[in-house]
């Protein structure tokens, strides 16, 4: 029973219990909805005030904007309206101008009939005049006409034969004075020694005995010479001397050396001749390579290949026309840099162009054809620059030039070749020069005679007064020059002058 009682106690109490606690969170959710409600409430006026000023802000602004489109439109309306009123003054104005061409145009319509009038009154009145003259003067339309033209050719000719005169004089003037300007300024860069007489080598000997010791007995000690050395050994009854003759440089020089080196030590044998041999062809072939290569260095040019240095050293061995090619390559290689700056181009490709461009004559007498192309085929093989190889090969105009520079190889090359002093001709070509040049000058007709003087470096021509006057004897001159340069080859420049005089000669008696 006790039990019973503890239990229905304990669970009135904590029904007590539950109940107290219920009342209290009731109150408690009660408390926290009223302070929730207030403070939405607070937050719904503060959000409707926040939006009011943004409405009001955002109202202010879109006026704001308005009254600057306002304002715009105002601008641009008052813009249209002086566009309009400016439209409408040079409408009147064209419409004022094309009155007045109209009225113009009337004028010169009229003033069209009126001349027209006066024409075909000329017409009649020059007509009548004509016959009259025919009638005076014996002569038809035709006659007359024919005897005008006549007078009016002869006319003609003489003031083109003026004119052409006068431009050629003025275009000479102004064309020397350019290149006595560029052609004083690489001569004055550049100077060099005249070249003389070289065809062949000449060893002086002490006396006429050592003639005998080179040939030997039986001829032994020169026909091991001339078999060892490839070259021609000539002994002839000049005194106290021998020459070697080889178209091949080095192998001239190789026995020149070994000549003069037997003559100075007195022993001439084939054993010494062999021993002599080895050692001189060693010291040429690297004499030739030392020329090459001071020859590269002083001319500033680089990367050029050791088998193309080899090359050029061996054309200080060759002459061609008396003149040394490596010296006339260095002096092409001179003139290109110089006219090459003159000319605003690249100074170091004109200066290899010019110490290359005879590279073939190093060889051409071991392949065939020209030095030009032999040389062009050379330096394609070493990878040379296209520039470069067409100027090689083109500067005796034998393929067409690709560039200035080929064009200022050949310019170049003649003015080396060309200079005084430079190349020695012989007599047979400088005789037959001046009968070739004699010979064009009479073949033109009014041509009295005529003289080669300054060696064939100008062409005097006199011609008879009463057939060639003074325009056609300009034009005589033209043409005889027009001939030269295309029938002769020769250096430099020739100059013609034809002389056209009237003597009157009487006799007192």
């Amino acid at each position: 029973m006790a039990a019973l009682l503890g239990v229905g106690a304990g669970m009135a109490l904590q029904w007590m219990i539950h109940k107290a606690l219920g009342k209290s969170a009731s109150a408690a959710a009660d408390r926290i909805k009223a302070d929730a409600e207030k403070e939405a409430e607070h937050i719904r006026r503060e959000a409707k005030v926040a939006a009011k000023s943004e409405k009001l802000k955002i109202r202010d602004e879109v006026e704001a904007e308005l009254e600057i489109k306002r304002r715009e439109l105002q601008a641009r309306e008052q813009r249209v309206e002086q566009r309009e009123d400016n439209v409408e003054r040079k409408a009147d104005a064209i419409d004022a101008r094309s009155a007045a061409i109209e009225r113009k145009e009337a004028e010169i319509n009229a003033a069209k009939e009126r001349i027209a009038a006066k024409e075909e009154e000329l017409r009649k009145v020059l007509s009548m005049q004509v016959d009259k003259l025919e009638s005076v003067a014996q002569l038809d339309r035709e006659s007359a006409r024919k005897m005008m033209l006549d007078n009016l050719r002869g006319e003609l000719e003489n003031e083109s034969g003026q004119l052409i005169r006068r431009v050629q004089e003025e275009t000479k003037q102004k064309a020397e004075r350019e290149c006595q300007k560029i052609m004083a300024y690489a001569m004055q860069r550049y100077a060099s020694d005249c070249s003389y007489e070289r065809t062949t080598a000449t060893i002086p000997l002490p006396n006429d005995e050592m003639k005998g010791r080179i040939i030997g007995r039986e001829g032994r000690n020169i026909r091991a010479i001339e078999a060892a050395t490839g070259v021609n050994i000539l002994i002839d009854d000049t005194p106290e001397a021998v020459v070697v003759s080889c178209f091949d440089p080095i192998r001239k020089e190789v026995a020149r050396q070994l000549l003069e080196r037997l003559v100075s030590d007195g022993r001439i044998h084939p054993t010494r001749i062999e021993d002599l041999l080895k050692k001189i062809r060693k010291e040429v072939e690297d004499e030739a390579y030392a020329a090459g290569e001071a020859a590269v260095l002083e001319t500033g040019i680089t990367n050029v290949p050791p088998h193309i240095i080899k090359l050029l050293g061996r054309l200080k061995f060759r002459y061609s026309f008396s003149q040394n090619v490596l010296k006339h390559s260095l002096e092409t290689a001179y003139f290109m840099g110089i006219i090459a700056g003159e000319l605003g181009l690249d100074e170091r490709k004109a200066k290899r162009i010019g110490l290359l461009h005879d590279i073939g004559k190093a060889v051409d007498h071991e392949i065939e054809g020209s030095h030009a192309i032999i040389g062009a085929d050379i330096l394609k093989k070493h990878g040379e620059a296209p520039e470069v190889i067409n100027a090689v090969a083109a500067h005796h105009e034998e393929v067409d030039a690709q560039s200035i520079y080929a064009i200022l190889a050949n310019v170049c090359d003649t003015l080396s070749a060309s200079r005084p002093g430079a190349r020695s001709e012989t007599t047979e070509f400088y005789l037959k020069r001046l009968e070739q040049l004699e010979h064009i000058a009479m073949d033109f007709q009014g041509v009295e005679s005529c003289h080669a003087v300054q060696a064939g470096r100008e062409l005097r021509v006199v011609v008879e007064p009463d057939k060639i006057d003074e325009a056609t004897a300009n034009n005589l001159a033209r043409e005889m020059c027009q001939r030269i340069e295309k029938e002769m080859n020769y250096p430099g420049q020739i100059k013609v002058s034809v002389i056209r005089e009237t003597r009157c000669v009487e006799y007192a008696k």
